[in-house]
C-alpha cells in the first residue's frame, strides 16, 4: 500500500515537471518508458483516456495560433503529396502482409496506422473490421514503439538535411504516425514547423473516413461503426475565431503555450504505455511490416518535399 503510494507520488510529480515546460517532449517520453519499467504501468485505462483527451484538448488550444488563409494554403499545398502517400501505403502493406504471412486484419491496421494517424486510424478502423483485441494492440503497440523512435531521430535528420521549418512541418504530418509524435517532433524544430505539421497531419486524419468505408467494403462488414474525428471541427473553430475576432495577443499566446505544456505530458503518458514485455510478446514480422512501411513513407516523401 505504501510502496503504491509512493509510485502515485514520483507519477503525479513527473507529471507536473512535464508540464512545467524544463523538459523536451523526447525526454517526456522516456521519463515515462522508464517509469513503467521500475515502477510497472499505474491507471492503465486513465493513462489512455488521458492520452486521447489531453491530444485534443492541446490540438484544439493550438487552434488559436493560427489563421484560416494561411490553413487552407498548408492543407491544399499537402494534398497530393498525402493522397500518394496513403494510397502506396495502404497497397504496399497488402502486399507486404501476404508475403511475411500476417493476419490480413493485423496488417490492414498497422498500414493504416502508418498511412494516416496512428492510434487514431487503428481505433477507428478496427471495430469496422471486426479486429479482435489482441491484434488491436498488437497493431497499437508497432505504431506507437516507431512513433517514439520518430520523435528522437526526426529533428535530427531535419536538421542534417538543413529543411526549412516548412518542409520539416511537412514531412513530420506525412512520415510520423501519430499526432502526438508529429506534434512533439515539430514543437522540437520550431513555431512554423509545429502550425504546418498540425495543419497537414489534421487534414490527413480525416482520410480515416474513407478509408474506414473502403475497409468496410474489403472486409464485407455491414454493422462496423465509422468514427469521424470531431475534434477537428472544434479545431477548425479554433482557428477561425482566431481569424475573425480580434482576440488579446496574451490570450492566444497563453492558450497555444498552455497547449504545448499539456503536449508535453501527453508525451509522458505515451510513454508509459510501452512495456518491453509487450514488445516481447509482438514478435518480429508485425514490426517488420511497420519498419519497412515507415521506411518507404518516410523516405518517399522526403524525396518529394526536398526535390
Amino acid at each position: 500500500m505504501k510502496a503504491n503510494k509512493i509510485k502515485t507520488g514520483i507519477f503525479i510529480v513527473l507529471i507536473a515537471v512535464c508540464f512545467s515546460g524544463l523538459i523536451s517532449g523526447a525526454i517526456a517520453l522516456v521519463l515515462g518508458f522508464l517509469f513503467t519499467v521500475f515502477a510497472g504501468q499505474l491507471f492503465p485505462n486513465f493513462t489512455h483516456k488521458s492520452i486521447q483527451f489531453l491530444l485534443k484538448i492541446s490540438v484544439v488550444g493550438l487552434g488559436f495560433g493560427m489563421y484560416i488563409t494561411e490553413t487552407l494554403q498548408i492543407g491544399k499545398e499537402g494534398l497530393n503529396i498525402t493522397l500518394f502517400t496513403i494510397a502506396a501505403t495502404l497497397t504496399l502493406g497488402w502486399l507486404l502482409a501476404k508475403i511475411l504471412k500476417i493476419d490480413v486484419r493485423l496488417g490492414h491496421l498497422i498500414s493504416s496506422g502508418t498511412s494516416i494517424c496512428g492510434g487514431s486510424a487503428i481505433a477507428a478502423i478496427s471495430p469496422v473490421i471486426n479486429a479482435k483485441p489482441k491484434t488491436i494492440s498488437v497493431s497499437l503497440g508497432v505504431v506507437f514503439l516507431l512513433n517514439s523512435v520518430a520523435l528522437f531521430i526526426f529533428p535530427g535528420i531535419g536538421h542534417f538535411f538543413n529543411m526549412s521549418q516548412h518542409q520539416f512541418g511537412l514531412w513530420t504530418a506525412i512520415a510520423i504516425h501519430d499526432t502526438s509524435s508529429v506534434v512533439g517532433a515539430a514543437l522540437a524544430y520550431g513555431e512554423e514547423a509545429l502550425r504546418v505539421a498540425t495543419t497537414v497531419k489534421l487534414a490527413r486524419t480525416l482520410w480515416i473516413i474513407p478509408v474506414s468505408l473502403i475497409s468496410m467494403f474489403l472486409f464485407k462488414t455491414k454493422d462496423g461503426k465509422i468514427k469521424i474525428p470531431l475534434f477537428i471541427l472544434f479545431f477548425i473553430l479554433a482557428i477561425a475565431i482566431n481569424s475573425y475576432f480580434n482576440l488579446p495577443t496574451e490570450l492566444t499566446q497563453s492558450i497555444t503555450g498552455i497547449s504545448k505544456r499539456l503536449l508535453v505530458a501527453c508525451l509522458f503518458l505515451v510513454g508509459t504505455t510501452l512495456s518491453l514485455k509487450d514488445i516481447k510478446q509482438t514478435g518480429f514480422r508485425p514490426f517488420v511490416l511497420g519498419i519497412s512501411l515507415w521506411v518507404f513513407i518516410s523516405i518517399s516523401s522526403l524525396l518529394v518535399i526536398l526535390g
